[in-house]
């Protein structure tokens, strides 16, 4: 017995040092400082558990939960590609023009062309749950409930959806979208491309599975409560075609939804720097008419 007791005894001294050294040499992360005098970024910050549901914030100093409004940026990338550090070139600009609001750029699931899987409305609905989580965080980041929702082409396009189909809480305030599709069954036959990859990415042409392709399309869900909207397409884009943006104009029009369009001569699927720059300021414009 007294040969186990000490067996024991050396055992338990050797988990003792163990645990001692496992916990020296995993320093505890320090606490993030949330001090609203301060700026403040936050990277790889998730909203859900898959990879690719994380987003950027950058918060201001100074900033208020009476005054500061939220701009958020989902990228393009035909809903297979792309990164939310694309929103880093338009940064500069909008810090520049919108002095006082923070900013998020949000990565979401990708369709899979290989494996077929992460199908639409999984992008959607990455969307609404990114939207709920920052509507969870507005207190601690000292942010008021204005919400802005803009993106580029495939983000643009999910921008407006939620806008219009899913905004029910009425956080998002006005939305901004550069070359967005709006219309899938129109867009299906623009080209041989686009017809491959909605179809796998909806599932089913627009015949096929009319219920899909319907609900979406953000100009489906244009009615009279819309909110106020932005949207700019060169009239060269050989990616999206600029029609997209005339069905856009029209529903908007028909509902007398206030918004801001813009049709870049010679323009297409992407801007220069000095054009971006020049809308940017456009958007500012609008929104401190529309939401201030």
């Amino acid at each position: 017995m007294q040969k186990i007791s000490n067996i024991f005894s050396r055992v338990s001294i050797i988990l003792i040092f163990t645990f001692l050294i496992v916990a020296c040499s995993e320093p505890e992360e320090a606490p993030l400082n949330l001090d609203s005098s301060v700026a403040v970024e936050i990277k790889d910050d998730p909203y859900g558990n898959h990879s690719r549901q994380i987003l950027d914030v950058y918060l201001p100093a100074n900033r208020s939960s009476d005054r500061t409004k939220l701009f958020i940026w989902i990228h393009g990338g035909a809903w297979t590609d792309g990164d939310k550090s694309e929103f880093v070139q338009f940064k500069p600009w909008l810090e520049a023009e919108l002095e006082d609001y923070a900013f998020v750029a949000v990565n979401y699931r990708l369709y899979n062309i290989t494996t077929g899987s992460n199908k639409f409305p999984n992008q959607e609905e990455d969307i609404q749950n990114m939207l709920d989580y920052v509507k969870s965080r507005l207190n601690d980041w000292d942010l008021s409930n204005d919400v802005i929702l803009a993106g580029g082409s495939a983000g643009g396009h999910l921008a407006l959806l939620h806008s219009y189909k899913n905004n029910n809480d009425g956080l998002v305030k006005a939305t901004v979208a550069f070359f967005p599709p709006t219309d899938f069954p129109t867009f299906h036959g623009f080209n041989f491309l686009t017809t491959a990859l909605i179809e796998a990415l909806i599932g089913g042409t627009p015949n096929s599975n009319p219920t899909s392709y319907a609900n979406s399309s953000p100009v489906n869900f244009i009615g009279t409560s819309s909110i106020p909207t932005v949207f700019f397409h060169g009239t060269a884009d050989n990616v999206v075609p600029i029609q997209q943006s005339y069905l856009l104009e029209e529903k908007l029009e028909e509902a007398n939804v206030p918004f801001l369009n813009e049709y870049i001569q010679g323009g297409g699927h992407g801007f220069s720097q000095a054009v971006n720059q020049d809308l940017i300021a456009k958007v500012a414009v609008f929104l401190k008419a529309q939401i201030e």
